[in-house]
């Protein structure tokens, strides 16, 4: 059950990892920093020319949708002298009002009219589509004004849509918004290499992925759909998470079904010595322990991963009535395969110490008792 529930909070904030909508299918990042954590995701290693590199995915009649994404927090202040740090997350829309971090598009101007002809000298519409929670933060509403000041020049942004969803990592719901992507790289300051820290690519042809890979070296195409194709992450703390949970798991199992098994053994040592006298050798013996322990655990871990699925509903409903942070533990049916695998384990590194003490029973002795 703990492994379950442990390895679900570790998917959890491994699947939270990357911006990421339901329509989107594959995306491209860069090969150091993966899926790590979305505080991360903000820094680090950035693509080069993506308006050039989306237009020609979007050329390719496999492909519904691609947008490059950069993420930049900065600090936004209203008309009322409101001000607040939110993540801006900066995508060319295609007026579908296809979602995209959880926070549908529409409401932005269709295309990057700030980016003409690879210049950006066009037309600053300042939308900002914002989620519930952070429209509530920043005391606005559709029609208000907000200034972003950054590197010595001063952007005007107005909110356009306001959006049910958002945003959610394992320390809660960040206060999100959604602009252009050229009018995000103006204010962060990533003009220059025409920059985004990902590409997002819809398609429902999974023979596009080479082209995928070959369209920026050293680069990883993670699929979001499915937890046997998702990348797990390589996010220190998901990880940690799960490898804590791995071998607490398998020492704790080991000696609690190594010592309960001990005390059956020696609770059934006459039923042991009659076998010993009626001519069972102590292989075939030690081989009917090892049935029987590993029976036990695999019953166990059944059971077990019942209570861990239980278990991560409950989590999800403490951590939403009381951190307001909503599934932050995932569970796919592949967590029954891995704890029963996990459970056979345990049961072949229990069954030596049952068995050592099966060859220690003798047939006179036990009988006698």
């Amino acid at each position: 059950m703990l492994l379950t529930v442990v390895t679900g909070v570790s998917l959890g904030l491994a699947s939270q990892s990357a911006i990421q909508s339901e329509s989107v299918d594959y995306w491209i990042v860069p090969e150091e920093t993966g899926q790590s954590s979305l505080a991360v995701e903000v820094s680090g290693p950035q693509l080069g020319g993506v308006h050039g590199a989306t237009t020609r995915l979007k050329a390719d009649d496999r492909i519904t949708y691609a947008t490059p994404v950069q993420t930049h927090i900065t600090q936004v202040a209203g008309e009322d002298g409101t001000r607040e740090y939110i993540l801006l997350i900066g995508v060319i829309p295609d007026g579908s009002g296809r979602e995209v971090a959880g926070l549908s598009t529409a409401g932005l101007t269709p295309g990057d009219p700030y980016y003409a002809n690879g210049r950006y000298n066009g037309t600053w519409t300042g939308d900002l589509v914002v989620s519930s929670g952070t429209a509530e933060l920043l005391n606005g509403s559709t029609g208000s004004e907000f200034t972003v000041s950054e590197k010595g020049t001063s952007r005007t942004l107005t909110i356009a849509n306001v959006s049910d969803g958002g945003v959610q990592s394992g320390a809660g719901t960040l206060p999100v918004g959604i602009v252009h992507l050229a009018e995000l790289q103006a204010v962060s300051g990533s003009t220059g290499g025409d920059q985004a820290q990902q590409i997002l690519v819809s398609t429902t042809d999974p023979s596009v992925k080479p082209k995928l890979s070959s369209l920026y070296p050293g680069t990883d195409v993670v699929t979001q759909t499915g937890f046997a194709s998702r990348d797990i992450s390589t996010s220190n703390l998901s990880l940690a998470i799960a490898l804590a949970a791995f071998v607490t798991a398998l020492v704790t199992g080991v000696l609690l079904v190594g010592t309960i098994m001990g005390l059956e053994i020696l609770a059934d040592r006459s039923t042991l010595a009659l076998l010993g006298a009626i001519g069972y050798s102590d292989r075939s013996r030690a081989l009917l322990i090892l049935t029987e322990t590993v029976i036990v655990t695999l019953i166990g871990g059944f059971v077990g991963v019942l209570l861990g699925a239980g278990g991560i509903a409950v989590v999800n409903y403490l951590s939403a009535d009381l951190l307001g942070v909503e599934s932050i533990a995932l569970f796919d049916p592949l967590m029954f395969g891995y704890g029963l695998c996990v459970a056979v384990i345990i049961g072949l590194l229990a069954a030596p110490y049952p068995v050592w003490l099966s060859r220690r029973i003798e047939p006179v002795e036990g009988l006698e008792q």
